[in-house]
């Protein structure tokens, strides 16, 4: 754990952290350590993140009532229509049309034209010069990319992740010179560098047109209203739909109304964490979708009323069947930034599923997301694939306030597993009082599956107190046991600011790392 009065950035990779701190140290902003971070990361995590995907920030200010808000998810391409998708019952995830429009430069672009100190090239200057000289292939990339050789070798780009034809073996050093150019490229053009000239003609190709020149021409990031909900003596911003951002708060208010046990080594408090939050997700997939087609406006989505109607679903004493959403995992980087002079930012960024949709904008170093597999296809759906729209988003990072004061900075990857892992950190952290260091820790279950009249079945990492597991038994729930440490879930990021900042790296990932400065 990391502390003290200065920047204090926490990370999924240690190359990432040390970016956004000497960025800082360099005259930066949060804001302009946050993308740093984020570009090292496409760099050395790309099964993670990269340009090729989204990203959803957070930024606060000290003095200002509300964070700023941006939504930099692409749309869907206007190459082709949804009845030309008719003959398929879901998009696959290395499906042309599972490619949307990428909106992570945008997304930099706005958020130092509007937060930065630095210019771009400064911002990614740590980026370019570890894709030129190499940096030590992680554990986590290394198993990424022999898992997904099959897919990937064939691409434009796989050369410089499959030297010599082959996946390349933790600790190798690994060069990514395409990708270096094409943020260079970025850095010297702007908005020019990646929406138009290769890296477009290359998005175009690999999305068989149905992303056009003119798609990539119309920006895709946009600042928007925050929604947020009253938690533990806080408010807990985050962003509204597309996201599935109102996930992680909905259930704490939930569970916070069911007058909970604060002992984590209760089952009763797990058992209402995991029915607060079955009884908030049963609708996810009924009501996140593109802001223009949404069917609740964003700020009912966490309305007290609404919200204590979830609430009078759970029984203390078992479990009650809910509808469930589809799941859909997925490969993300969240990270946040506090940089000691009052602006925070929580900061995620994603390929979706891994390295998304396993297709390379030509041989640019950039590999491209899948995030259109999150719509479905059913006519009349307000997630229906639809040219221009923007599908249903699992990344959900939030953003806790007292007053106008920055308090809280949390957040994760994982999909469906967001919201889950998210709530029971808070949880840990705001109700039953663990410090950071014993909320990274403590024990994670997840859902995968919570579908119409079935039980809550539940993964849980074999560490879990046996008592605890023997209690969620006794009141109907379905557990079986997993790794000690689950990998994958995880890694949570989280910078706590009091009189000092404190932030706590996730043990489940080898690289994560809160570093200070």
């Amino acid at each position: 754990m990391t502390g003290g009065r200065t920047a204090v950035a926490v990370t999924p990779h240690v190359l990432a952290s040390d970016a956004a701190i000497a960025t800082i140290g360099a005259g930066g902003t949060a804001v302009d350590g946050a993308v740093a971070a984020n570009a090292v990361l496409g760099v050395v995590a790309p099964e993670t993140c990269g340009p090729g995907g989204d990203l959803f920030a957070l930024v606060h200010v000290d003095g200002d009532a509300q964070p700023r808000a941006l939504n930099a998810s692409g749309r869907a391409g206007t190459g082709t229509t949804p009845d030309a998708l008719a003959t398929l019952e879901e998009i696959p995830i290395d499906h042309p049309a599972a490619i949307t429009v990428p909106g992570a430069v945008d997304g930099w672009l706005a958020l130092l034209d509007r937060f930065g100190n630095l210019d771009l090239e400064a911002v990614l200057a740590p980026a370019i010069e570890l894709a030129e000289a190499g940096f030590p292939v992680s554990p986590e990339l290394a198993r990424a990319l022999a898992r997904l050789a099959d897919s990937l070798v064939d691409q434009p780009s796989s050369d410089e992740l499959y030297p010599e034809g082959r996946p390349p073996a933790a600790g190798a050093n690994l060069r990514r010179p395409r990708l270096a150019a094409t943020l260079r490229r970025i850095a010297a053009e702007g908005r020019a560098g990646f929406y138009a000239g290769p890296v477009a003609a290359g998005i175009v190709e690999a999305a068989e047109g149905i992303v056009t020149f003119d798609d990539l021409a119309r920006p895709q990031a946009e600042w928007v209203e925050p929604i947020a909900a009253d938690l533990f003596g806080l408010r807990c911003w985050t962003l509204p739909p597309n996201s599935q951002g109102y996930l992680p708060p909905a259930p704490l208010w939930v569970f916070s109304h069911l007058d909970p046990p604060r002992d984590p080594h209760d089952p009763r408090y797990h058992h209402l964490l995991v029915e607060a939050y079955r009884a908030v997700a049963a609708e996810r997939d009924a009501v996140v979708a593109d802001p223009d087609r949404a069917p609740l406006a964003p700020d009912d989505l966490l309305d007290p009323g609404r919200l204590a109607a979830f609430a009078r679903r759970v029984r203390r004493d078992r479990v009650v069947v809910h509808p469930s959403p589809r799941p859909t995992p997925g490969g993300t980087a969240y990270l946040c930034v506090w940089d000691g002079r009052g602006m925070g930012v929580s900061y995620i960024q994603s390929n979706y599923h891994g390295i998304g949709a396993r297709r390379s904008a030509g041989g640019t170093g950039v590999w491209l997301h899948d995030r259109g597999a999150g719509f479905v296809l059913t006519p009349g759906h307000p997630n229906r694939w639809t040219p221009g729209r923007r599908p249903l988003h699992t990344l959900s990072p939030t953003l806790w306030t007292e007053g106008d004061r920055l308090r809280l900075l949390l957040g994760t990857r994982g999909g469906d597993h967001q919201p889950q892992l998210l709530a029971q950190v808070a949880a840990h952290l705001l109700h039953a009082g663990l410090d950071l260091e014993a909320a990274q820790a403590a024990p994670r279950w997840v859902l995968d599956r919570f579908g119409p009249r079935s039980p809550s079945s539940l993964r849980y990492e074999s560490r879990l107190d046996e008592a605890v597991v023997d209690g969620l038994v006794e009141l109907g729930h379905t557990l079986s046991p997993a790794a000690a440490w689950m990998e994958g879930w995880g890694p949570v990021s989280t910078i706590r600011i009091a009189e000092d900042a404190q932030g706590a790296a996730d043990p489940r990932v080898s690289t994560a790392a809160a570093s200070v400065g």
